[in-house]
C-alpha cells in the first residue's frame, strides 16, 4: 500500500504541481507587493482613492430601503492582479523553462543525428514494412547470438576432449 503511495507522489505530474504550488505562493507575495507599493499607489495619485476597489461603486437601494453596491472598480482591481500575476509567472517561469526546453531538443537532436535508424533513413515505408525491417534485424541479431554461443560451446567441447 505504501509503494503505491510512493510511486503516486513520486510521479513528474504530481512534483510538477508541488512545485507549481510553491512558485505561485511566492509569485503572489511579490506580486502583492508589487501592487501594494506601486500600483495602488499611482491609482490613488490619479483617482484619489487608495485602490480601484473604491472606484465606480454604484449604490442600489431595494424596496425595503437597504443598499447593495456594485463595484466595477473591485473588479478592475481583481482583473489588474490577474494580469500582473499572469505576467510574472509568463517571465519568471515560463520562459526559462521554454528556453531550458529548447537546448535539451536541441542536444537530443544532435544526439539523434549521430545515431541511424533504418526507419528514419527509409520514410517512404510504411509501418508494416518498418516493423518486418525490425523484426528481421531481431532474427538476424539473435540468430548471431546463437550462432556465438553454438562456436563457443563446440570450442569449448574440443579444448576438454
Amino acid at each position: 500500500m505504501l509503494d503505491g503511495f510512493k510511486k503516486f507522489i513520486a510521479r513528474g505530474n504530481m512534483v510538477d504541481m508541488a512545485v507549481g504550488v510553491v512558485m505561485g505562493a511566492a509569485v503572489t507575495g511579490v506580486v502583492n507587493a508589487l501592487v501594494d507599493s506601486i500600483i495602488n499607489p499611482l491609482v490613488a495619485a490619479i483617482f484619489g482613492k487608495p485602490d480601484l476597489s473604491k472606484t465606480w461603486n454604484w449604490t442600489i437601494t431595494n424596496w425595503a430601503g437597504e443598499n447593495s453596491v456594485i463595484s466595477f472598480g473591485a473588479v478592475l482591481n481583481a482583473l489588474l492582479n490577474f494580469l500582473i500575476i499572469a505576467i510574472a509567472v509568463y517571465f519568471c517561469i515560463v520562459v526559462p523553462i521554454n528556453k531550458l526546453r529548447d537546448m535539451s531538443e536541441k542536444a537530443m537532436a544532435k544526439v539523434k543525428k549521430n545515431d541511424e535508424d533504418v526507419a528514419a533513413s527509409e520514410p517512404d515505408l510504411s509501418p508494416e514494412e518498418q516493423t518486418v525491417i525490425l523484426l528481421q534485424d531481431i532474427r538476424n541479431s539473435l540468430a548471431a547470438q546463437q550462432n556465438a554461443g553454438t562456436a563457443a560451446t563446440s570450442t569449448a567441447a574440443a579444448e576438454t576432449k
